[in-house]
């Protein structure tokens, strides 16, 4: 059976809730440590390193959505006809590492964005 909560660390968990977590850069001495990451290692209490460990999960996961948001709107841009050095699918697709399925995909995701005025992470 589990102990209750403090009414200190109910009100840090609705706090937490609210934002995501920071995504700072490590520091580069932690980088070069395999067992240092975003100093969850040193958290003790398994409660406080499952909701920090989920923090970061939720974070990366909307960092990376975002990204994939920008990524689609730069391809769409870079793709434009209207753009007199404008890139065919194929270049878009090298150029992004990606095959020219998922570069046809991105430029017309990135398309819809920009059509609907949407910026990344709205």
């Amino acid at each position: 059976m589990s102990e209750p909560r403090s009414a200190h660390h109910q009100a840090d968990d609705a706090k937490r809730r609210l934002r995501p977590a920071a995504l700072l850069f490590e520091p580069p001495e932690a980088l070069e440590d395999d067992e240092h990451f975003f100093d969850l290692e040193s958290i003790d209490d398994p409660r406080d390193l499952l909701a920090r460990s989920t923090e970061l999960t939720l974070a990366f996961r909307e960092a990376a959505d975002r990204a994939t948001e920008y990524q689609a709107i730069a391809a769409a841009q870079l793709a434009d006809p209207r753009r007199f050095d404008a890139l065919s699918v194929a270049a878009v697709a090298a150029r992004a590492d990606w095959s020219e399925d998922y570069a046809q995909r991105m430029i017309e995701f990135g398309r819809d964005l920009l059509r609907h005025g949407e910026s990344p992470g709205q």
